[in-house]
């Protein structure tokens, strides 16, 4: 089997731009006083944290990766332009080392944050209903059937109304109705009747009827 291997040239731009990036940033390390090994483990760290934020950015944009990725950004770009004649480095100021001596703290809580963070927010599957209960079979119950018949109760009678009492007359007013029928037989030649009487009077049609009554 033939394996055809084609340039590609993005992938070669980005290989020289890492190496580049990578050698600036040894040098950027090694004159802010970090010699030996940890000068090569800068220019690691630097590019991983990189990586791993950009990875994060393609899995959820969030801001936590956003920053991170600024941050090694930053630390790589500020690396290639110091290097390329804007600073001493035979004499880097104390701001750079102090930046350089605190980056490796730096680099590990942005690569914790970055690997701790979760990106599945899948909602929880919904829990399976329960099975509704079978119904219970009904049994009929068979009950004997009885000789005795119920006896009929007889529906209850109207109670008859209780007739009304008669209301009774001051003596005053039998006197002063006397005078009334009197004068009214003596003018019409009749006896005074109750709607006469009460008309006369003002009086309630029970009153006038028991007063008519007395008066007969």
């Amino acid at each position: 089997m033939k394996l055809s291997i084609r340039p590609d040239a993005v992938l070669v731009q980005a290989v020289i731009a890492g190496a580049l990036s990578f050698a600036h940033l040894h040098d950027l390390a090694q004159a802010a006083g970090q010699t030996g090994w940890k000068a090569w483990a800068y220019p690691v760290s630097v590019d991983l944290l990189l990586v791993a934020a950009w990875r994060r950015l393609r899995a959820q944009r969030s801001r936590l990766a956003w920053c991170w990725f600024v941050v090694a950004l930053v630390a790589s770009l500020g690396a290639n332009i110091a290097t390329a004649g804007f600073l001493d480095m035979n004499h880097p100021p104390a701001l750079l080392r102090l930046g350089v001596a605190g980056w490796p703290a730096l680099a590990f809580l942005g690569g914790t944050l970055l690997a701790h963070q979760h990106t599945d927010h899948t909602p929880d599957p919904a829990p399976a209903p329960e099975p509704a209960p079978e119904p219970r079979p009904v049994v009929a119950v068979d009950r004997p059937e009885t000789s005795h018949p119920v006896p009929e109760i007889p529906e209850a009678e109207p109670v008859p109304a209780l007739p009304k009492a008669a209301p009774s007359v001051p003596p005053a007013l039998i006197d002063h109705a006397r005078k009334v029928a009197t004068d009214h037989r003596a003018r019409t030649g009749a006896d005074i009747d109750a709607a006469t009487l009460r008309a006369r009077l003002g009086l309630p049609e029970d009153l006038a009827l028991a007063i008519v009554a007395q008066l007969a």
